[in-house]
């Protein structure tokens, strides 16, 4: 057997086997239970200044 056939058939099989898990991996990683909030901050991000221009939360808290 070549070295082209070998590296081919262990791409085929256990690369895709270990693609698939790391994607699996990382869809867990993203829905776990406690990334809520971070998500949720993350995605509010454009609105947090809306009212006042350049106000970042540590002045909102001090007001």
């Amino acid at each position: 057997m070549d070295k082209y056939s070998l590296l081919r058939e262990i791409a085929d099989s256990w690369v895709l086997l270990a693609m698939f898990i790391f994607f699996l991996g990382v869809i867990v990683w993203a829905f776990r239970p406690g990334s809520r909030k971070v998500h949720q901050d993350t995605a509010s991000i454009p609105f947090r200044n809306e009212d006042r221009p350049g106000v970042s939360k540590a002045e909102e808290r001090q007001s």
